[in-house]
């Protein structure tokens, strides 16, 4: 008799990713033998090291499951499956917690396993904090340990949730388009789950007898995202029917097809819209639909040093108001003491 239904679909999840994960691998290391600078020698003979894939693991459900699958479908495949844990030192016990999953993860047979403690700063608001600081320490994992990936444990519902906060933002499809499957410098980040319910996540560990640690910040009405799942989801179900996770996950997969096609006409255009100098003549940018137009605007401001996460929506349609509504208005100030300005028929964007 096979696994139970919840655990074969983690396992398939997971070994999808490891998959592709291999075919890079691969194709990587063939390209690396094939370059001239790489003469034979005997040291080439051996084979290269099987890839390494880490798994972040809070001790939650949904990554406990993560981690199990892991454990499972990579030995099978030839490479190796490690874990860390971050602790973010946010509550009492915290690094107590963090050594429990450490034994936990060390018990599925994951090695090498560390847990990584953080100070969480202050910017953008408590959630977004402790996410900065966690991929930091992860980033950091994975260079010290030469990890081809790390896995997330992101399912269906996390996915629901950030197209709701992108939506209550008002940005644009791409906050709309939530969580990409793979993600990261060099695609660091896979995210197994992204078509998989929590529920599923959980059986699976409930099949497995393995131990779940339910986090309080999950449940504490401080946080926007707790208030979104446990009120918030539940209403929009009650109002609307039970689909409604389904059909935004499919609202962020959509999106960023979308997103993805205008990002790529707005990078051609781009060369189009400039003079000799590199200079955006406000003219070339007024011809072209406003969705591509606002991407060259916000590429042309990170450019000149605007930090891409203070840059709003609001920021962008003031600097678009240069070229569809001028009437000789000043300076626009952004963050990152950037200036925008029209002069002479260009758009001016560069450090104050």
């Amino acid at each position: 008799m096979g696994p139970h239904p919840a655990v074969a679909a983690i396992r398939l999840a997971v070994r999808r990713v490891l998959h592709d994960i291999l075919t890079e691998h691969h194709s990587h290391d063939s390209h690396h033998s094939r370059h001239p600078a790489h003469a034979y020698s005997p040291a080439l003979e051996r084979p290269a090291p099987s890839p390494l894939v880490l798994v972040a693991c809070s001790g939650g459900a949904d990554s406990m499951a993560l981690a199990s699958a892991l454990a499972f479908e990579a030995p099978r495949l030839g490479i190796r499956a490690g874990g860390v844990t971050v602790d973010h030192g946010l509550q009492p016990g915290s690094d107590l917690r963090a050594e429990e999953v450490v034994l936990r993860l060390r018990a599925l047979g994951l090695d090498p396993v560390e847990s990584a403690a953080v100070t969480v700063g202050r910017d953008g608001g408590p959630e977004a904090a402790a996410r900065d600081a966690r991929y930091d320490a992860l980033d950091a994992a994975a260079e010290r340990h030469g990890a081809a990936a790390v896995l997330l444990g992101h399912t269906r519902d996390d996915q629901a949730e950030t197209v709701l906060l992108g939506l209550a933002r008002g940005s644009g499809i791409r906050s709309l388009s939530g969580m990409a499957a793979v993600s990261g410098a060099g695609g660091r980040y896979r995210r197994p789950f992204l078509q998989l319910d929590r529920q599923t996540a959980r059986k699976a560990c409930m099949a497995q007898s393995l131990p779940v640690w339910d986090d309080p910040h999950n449940t504490d009405p401080a946080y926007t995202r707790s208030r979104l799942r446990h009120e918030g989801l539940p209403a929009l179900e009650k109002a609307l029917g039970k689909g409604v996770v389904e059909a935004l996950a499919r609202t962020a997969q959509l999106s960023r097809d979308d997103a993805d096609a205008l990002d790529g006409w707005a990078r051609q255009a781009e060369a189009g819209v400039r003079d000799a100098a590199g200079l955006l003549e406000c003219g070339k940018l007024y011809a072209l639909p406003p969705a591509v137009r606002r991407r060259i605007l916000r590429r042309a401001a990170i450019e000149a040093g605007a930090p891409a996460g203070s840059l709003f929506a609001r920021h962008i349609e003031e600097i678009d108001k240069l070229i569809t509504g001028w009437r000789g208005q000043g300076a626009i100030n952004l963050p990152g003491k950037v200036v925008a300005r029209r002069q002479g028929g260009r758009l001016v964007i560069r450090q104050g």
